[in-house]
């Protein structure tokens, strides 16, 4: 239980930015038990196993857009630096690099929030799809509807005045019979 709690409290802290599902190194750092300083000065020893598809800073306005959306970085907003984001593989990586105990037993933690992210994302995707069928099937359902509705209308109407009346009738002309 404690284990389904702490993946959430992880996923909770995972951003999209430039479209990709990153973490902040600020809170990479928290969770692995560095300092912030120290968890970059790692990244910069070890800059070659960093691609930009593990790991990019961000930009100032970024920073503005993530300091203004998540509460728990607002201690960013006076930082002078630019904070780095990961990956999920960029996090994962990070926890080999820093080499303690916490870290990659962390790092785990991490990689399972973003799994966990993914199939979320993912059973979305298909339950959107579903509902999107649904959809359609229930407009064509209710087009039919309305198509019975107007065939019973018309069932319903009164006949109109009849021109003749039914039966034989002798027609008189003048007065004879």
């Amino acid at each position: 239980m404690t284990d389904i709690i702490a993946i959430e409290s992880v996923a909770q802290r995972i951003l999209v930015l430039r479209g990709q599902k990153v973490m902040i190194d600020a809170d990479l750092a928290e969770l692995y038990g560095v300092d912030n300083k120290r968890l970059n000065e790692q990244v910069k020893r070890n800059i070659e196993r960093f691609p930009s598809d593990f790991m990019f800073q961000l930009t100032q306005d970024e920073k503005i857009e993530v300091v203004a959306n998540c509460d728990h970085l607002a201690k960013l907003k006076y930082s002078r630096t630019l904070p780095y984001a990961f990956t999920e593989h960029g996090a994962l990586m990070l926890g080999n690099v820093l080499k303690s105990e916490r870290a990659v037993e962390m790092s785990v933690f991490v990689v399972r929030a973003f799994v966990q992210l993914r199939e979320m994302l993912s059973t979305n995707k298909e339950l959107a799809a579903k509902l999107l069928e649904l959809e359609r099937k229930v407009s064509s359902h209710d087009q039919a509807i309305v198509g019975l509705m107007n065939g019973i209308r018309e069932l319903m109407k009164q006949p109109d005045d009849m021109s003749r009346p039914i039966g034989f009738t002798a027609k008189i002309k003048g007065n004879k019979l």
